[in-house]
């Protein structure tokens, strides 16, 4: 059976999506980049479609992205590790292989950096973030402490889930390094990069493109 590459995102709901923008950004404003960023993604995943079955994973269900054809999800309840051992226990459940779970701050992620922990043969492989969390997580075994102790939204969580996985005997590949968009310096360093299509309008809109951005990639 085919891997499954399933994007967690949350419902573009004001207030309740990308605060850490905020008051650079209104609530609304926040909620429109999201959508924006989940768009993105969802588009060039169709790249992996020979590759990986594709789902999208909400908190809420949501009228948004439905141009889009990917099987929906609704995520459990609990943090991070909880939704994550949920969603992977179903998969291995009704007999895949292999899970990739994607998160979605990081619309400009060059999609080499997933197709290599997709192609990685370790029981975990991580693609890491410079604040010290991960965009992403390849997982061909699970174990129900894996995320146990993991502080989630902290510059600890992927060294602590590491080293969890390592207590566990499990092996661990971890990928190439990019950032994902949490807070007013991200956005700035976002829009120093190229960026893709919708979330390019969006900054086009909002006026927040500079001149070092060469437009959508």
């Amino acid at each position: 059976m085919f891997p499954v590459i399933m994007l967690f995102a949350e419902a573009p709901v004001p207030g309740n999506v990308k605060t850490g923008l905020q008051p650079v950004l209104s609530p609304a404003e926040s909620a429109e980049l999201h959508h924006s960023f989940v768009g993105d993604v969802l588009e060039w995943l169709g790249g992996f479609k020979t590759l990986a079955d594709i789902e999208l994973h909400t908190d809420f269900v949501t009228e948004a992205w439905r141009d889009f054809p990917y099987r929906r999800v609704m995520l459990a309840s609990g943090d991070l590790g909880h939704r994550i051992l949920s969603a992977a226990e179903s998969a291995f459940g009704n007999g895949r292989t292999q899970v990739l779970i994607l998160g979605s701050g990081t619309p400009n992620l060059p999609p080499p950096y997933l197709q290599q922990l997709l192609q990685s043969d370790a029981d975990i492989a991580l693609g890491p973030t410079d604040d010290g969390g991960f965009y992403a997580i390849s997982l061909r075994k699970i174990h129900p402490l894996l995320f146990n102790g993991v502080d989630w939204s902290t510059p600890h969580c992927l060294e602590q889930t590491i080293a969890s996985a390592q207590y566990l005997g499990m092996t661990v590949e971890i990928g190439k390094e990019w950032f994902d968009i949490d807070s007013p310096a991200d956005l700035v360093r976002l829009i120093t990069h190229p960026t893709p299509p919708r979330t390019t309008a969006w900054l086009k809109r909002h006026q927040f493109l500079v001149e070092s951005n060469k437009g959508a990639i």
